[in-house]
């Protein structure tokens, strides 16, 4: 984590968070999603990275939004970063991605769908960027260590485990067709191999609906917060838009970004009881 030009607060013993709109869909939504988690995040202590695809490769339906351009989004970004003074990170979806999106951003995700590609995670450890490996819903927590191996093989590793140039994010386990649940019992041991964040807002995914779009249960947002800070997660991933209703991509599991400062206030409280211990 203390890699990652930009970021604030890393003394502050707090967790990270990864947090913002899950698509670029404009500049001006961007910015002021960003303004608003960065005033929240400074209050707070929280060492904060925005969030934000340039694009959406992995759709239900071939008429769902997908992006307002790869290099404008990338642009938008890198908007961010500069306007706020603050890392961000987007995902990747093809080996040509890597190259472009490292000049634009901080941290390279690999989609949860994608994290057994190996040249996607090759291509991503090839840019020296920190990689975030999101956890394929279909893996077990002790099959992600590959994932990590395969970022150090590729040449991007670093001697601690808090510089470490990759993470693991727990996205949730398929439960039936149409549902995710986390395992908490993961957390320990990816932790083992690598800082490990929880996805909150897309393990509260309802992916596969018959109408092609996915459901989610936003309302339970803090209940697996709360179990992910108590459990030790090292940092959070949290999607957050101001009319989730009108999101163009994931609004039925997104937090209502007024909702978050109280949420984190309540985070922030439990971490600090937990370190006690």
């Amino acid at each position: 984590m203390i890699t990652i030009p930009q970021l604030k607060h890393t003394d502050s013993d707090n967790f990270f968070l990864l947090c913002g709109p899950c698509a670029i869909e404009g500049e001006d939504m961007a910015l002021r999603i960003a303004e608003k988690v960065v005033s929240i995040t400074d209050k707070l202590q929280i060492p904060y990275v925005f969030k934000g695809s340039f694009k959406k490769a992995n759709r239900s339906r071939i008429d769902s939004f997908t992006g307002i351009g790869d290099e404008k989004a990338l642009k938008i970004l890198k908007k961010v970063s500069q306007t706020f003074d603050i890392p961000t990170i987007t995902d990747i979806h093809e080996v040509s991605d890597a190259t472009k999106a490292a000049e634009y951003v901080d941290v390279l995700q690999i989609p949860a769908f994608l994290v057994r590609q190996t040249d996607l995670v090759v291509a991503a450890a090839e840019t020296g960027k920190v990689v975030n490996l999101k956890k394929g819903q279909f893996m077990s927590p002790e099959s992600m260590k590959h994932a990590v191996q395969k970022v150090k093989d590729a040449g991007n590793d670093t001697s601690t485990t808090l510089s470490s140039q990759a993470w693991i994010t727990d996205r949730g386990t398929m439960f039936g067709y149409q549902d995710m649940i986390v395992d908490f019992r993961g957390i320990p041991t990816m932790r083992k191999f690598a800082p490990t964040v929880l996805d909150v807002t897309h393990s509260l995914q309802q992916p596969n609906q018959s109408i092609g779009v996915t459901g989610g249960r936003p309302d339970m947002i803090e209940t697996i917060a709360r179990a992910g800070v108590v459990n030790h997660v090292d940092g959070l991933f949290i999607e957050t838009h101001f009319d989730p209703a009108n999101a163009k991509s994931d609004g039925a599991n997104m937090l209502h970004l007024d909702n978050l400062e109280g949420l984190l206030n309540n985070l922030v409280a439990i971490r600090q009881l937990v370190s006690s211990f």
